[in-house]
């Protein structure tokens, strides 16, 4: 663990071995202007807000996309499952690249690459083509989460920084929101191209505010030498444990996955012995706060992500409702996020950070419980209130969470934890869906949901319901298991 004892480290303890991995914020920063901090957080909105958007409102137009290509559904699956792979293999790496050669180069190539992508998708002709895009815009997604955290999060100082980051995390709130409504209405009356075609000139207007007015480059780690190696080890590790997920309960996923894991080890232990990693090891063995945050960010993740589309299913085949009426209830969440997740940033920035994401996630596993109780005939107040708690948990979780994350390290290391956060969250919620497709295929198994079926989906709903709710549960203890951070006890001496 590295702390300190007088309260200024990560934890509790002393510094231990490698004091330059925690986050002390010593370095003199180059003073910024207001206007130029507000023109960074602008920018960073713009990018946090058109790819969720543009993932959140694909999964609505799949149907329509699948029926013009003549897809199946595995290969309807690949357009969700292709952008998550792409953008969890390179997020690691490209925060390293952003560390070495300037955080501000590689978010402006990550806007390009993925409003190109963008451009592109509008135009395309066959399934191949559609597939390989999407991974192109994995791969600008990537590049745009790597580094965006990490440019709010060395120009804001500790004192300003947690309202910073929650208002980007609102804009990441309003574009998943926003997807489902905006995209179905955009799919019904202008086709499912024109989703792909709102980024165009959004990133447009990006691209120009990054050219006109984002001065520096934020590069502390630069003349390193990157880590090619070892991020090919990470990215095979990654695409296997992510698509084994996606496979299981399969032997060849339990078996892909056991690959993934034993090439995580490997990676670990290559890594800790070069001298230029492109993931310090140590910040997950002697850091715990970072460790323990992103665990937190990890089991967050898995217990909500697969709580949309599980709802989704539940309300149009045993309730009956339609795609836009459903839509309409499921928006609740998101939207309670969105409005609670710059506040929760603003007070990260006066109280301990761990208390208040630790009452997040408390509230996640309430809304979860909540849910397990759910039948054919649960009236809709029910349901709403469930997700209003779901969404004020999240919305306290997630913004102090990453705040911890980032304040828990040094600058040089704001790429690279930028990238790992974002890392946590794909591995979450690819979990959480496989999970969810896993129970499906125990207790369901592979039918069309039917009336005839509908009391072994509701039992699928409860069991996965009360699994999320235990993720959650053993969330709060990892959340309050990693000690104070030095970014608190930045204000507890004020």
């Amino acid at each position: 663990m590295v702390t300190k004892k007088n309260g200024t480290g990560p934890s509790a303890e002393g510094p231990g071995l490698f004091p330059e991995i925690v986050g002390t914020d010593k370095k003199p920063a180059i003073p910024i202007h207001n206007t130029e901090k507000q023109i960074v957080l602008l920018i960073a909105i713009l990018a946090g807000f058109i790819t969720p958007f543009d993932g959140s409102a694909v999964n609505v137009a799949l149907p329509t996309l699948g029926a013009e290509f003549h897809m199946n559904a595995i290969a309807l699956s690949w357009v969700a499952t292709a952008y998550l792979l792409s953008s969890a293999v390179f997020l690691v790496p490209f925060g390293k690249i952003a560390d070495i050669y300037g955080r501000k180069r590689v978010f402006l190539y990550g806007i390009i690459i993925f409003t190109f992508s963008s451009l592109v998708m509008t135009m395309v002709p066959s399934t191949e083509m559609l597939i390989g895009v999407r991974i192109l815009q994995g791969l600008g997604s990537a590049m745009i989460f790597g580094t965006g955290v990490a440019i709010v999060t060395s120009v804001f100082p500790p004192g300003e920084r947690g309202q910073a980051l929650g208002i980007y995390i609102t804009a990441v709130y309003i574009g998943l929101s926003a997807g489902p409504f905006v995209g179905g209405i955009m799919t019904q009356h202008l086709g499912w191209r024109s989703i792909f075609l709102v980024n165009v000139p959004i990133g447009i207007a990006a691209i120009i505010l990054i050219l006109w007015k984002l001065k520096g480059e934020w590069a502390e780690c630069k003349g390193e030498r990157f880590d090619l190696k070892g991020s090919l080890i990470y990215g095979a590790s990654v695409v296997a444990v992510m698509y084994g997920f996606s496979t299981l309960p399969d032997l060849k996923g339990a078996s892909l996955i056991a690959v993934g894991i034993i090439g995580v080890i490997i990676f670990a232990l290559y890594e800790m012995r070069i001298p230029s990693p492109v993931l310090d090891i140590r910040l997950l063995t002697k850091n715990r706060v970072f460790a323990l945050s992103n665990l937190s960010a990890l089991i967050n993740y898995s217990a909500t992500f697969a709580v949309t589309f599980l709802l989704s299913l539940d309300l149009q085949y045993t309730k009956g409702f339609t795609p836009q009426h459903a839509g309409f209830i499921l928006i609740v969440q998101p939207v309670v996020q969105a409005m609670i997740s710059p506040v929760a940033g603003r007070l990260s920035d006066r109280i301990e950070p761990r208390i208040i994401a630790s009452t997040g996630m408390t509230f996640t596993a309430i809304g979860l419980l909540l849910l397990t109780f759910i039948t054919e005939t649960t009236p809709m107040w029910y349901m709403i209130i469930a997700l209003l708690v779901l969404g004020t948990g999240f919305g306290l979780f997630s913004s102090p969470n990453t705040n911890v994350i980032m304040s828990s390290v040094d600058k040089k290391y704001y790429g690279v934890a930028s990238g790992m956060n974002g890392t946590m969250r794909l591995l979450g919620q690819m979990l959480s869906m496989g999970i969810a497709m896993m129970i499906f295929s125990i207790v369901v198994g592979p039918v069309v949901i039917t009336p005839k079926y509908h009391q072994q989906f509701m039992s699928s709903l409860h069991y996965a319901f009360i699994l999320f709710t235990i993720f959650c549960i053993l969330g709060i203890f990892a959340s309050l298991a990693r000690g104070k951070n030095n970014h608190a006890a930045h204000f507890e001496k004020k």
